[in-house]
């Protein structure tokens, strides 16, 4: 496998972990997507707004659109899990077509990051995208201990990769169209 082949499988792992931590969420009963809990952000709602906000950032620094900062500064939260949950769904879809773009050569191609007041910093393609799938993962897992707390039971993330775990992801997979 090369390092291209695994940062698909991971934007593909991406949607899949979104989609399957979202379909808890959004069993979540009133109130408790809101509700005030001890992690980074406050919240399951600040949490995954988070996300979605980084996600935006990155995609436009990978896509080099040239909104920039802006792009996390005027990033407007959403209220309700369904929506929240739609948008990430395009934001994840996208990120699957930029891997998807990809040649090997342009993992190493740097594009330029806005760093606010420390500048315009190049990075390279596939750091950014190691750092994208890190975050997300790391904020992910914050809000599957806030689940936990609640009347939804967290839902399993770690069975994307394995030959073993395919009888466990097989009809999500086959549901969000990913080849894996």
């Amino acid at each position: 496998m090369t390092l291209l082949d695994h940062l698909r499988r991971m934007a593909g792992n991406n949607l899949w972990s979104n989609d399957r931590l979202y379909r808890a969420v959004l069993a979540l009963k009133p109130g408790e997507f809101e509700a005030e809990r001890t992690s980074f952000f406050p919240s399951i709602k600040a949490t995954l707004n988070h996300i979605l906000a980084v996600d935006h950032l990155y995609l436009d620094f990978l896509e080099e659109g040239g909104v920039g900062a802006s792009a996390y500064d005027d990033f407007v939260p959403f209220d309700a899990p369904p929506e929240l949950h739609a948008a990430q769904l395009v934001v994840d879809r996208r990120l699957i077509a930029f891997c998807d773009r990809l040649s090997a050569t342009d993992l190493d191609r740097r594009i330029v990051t806005d760093r606010r007041e420390d500048g315009m910093i190049p990075e390279r393609i596939g750091d950014i995208l190691a750092h994208v799938f890190l975050h997300d993962i790391h904020h992910r897992g914050q809000v599957h201990a806030m689940l936990s707390g609640t009347s939804v039971k967290p839902p399993q993330l770690d069975e994307f990769l394995l030959d073993y775990d395919v009888k466990l992801r097989a009809k999500e997979v086959e549901r969000l169209g990913l080849e894996i």
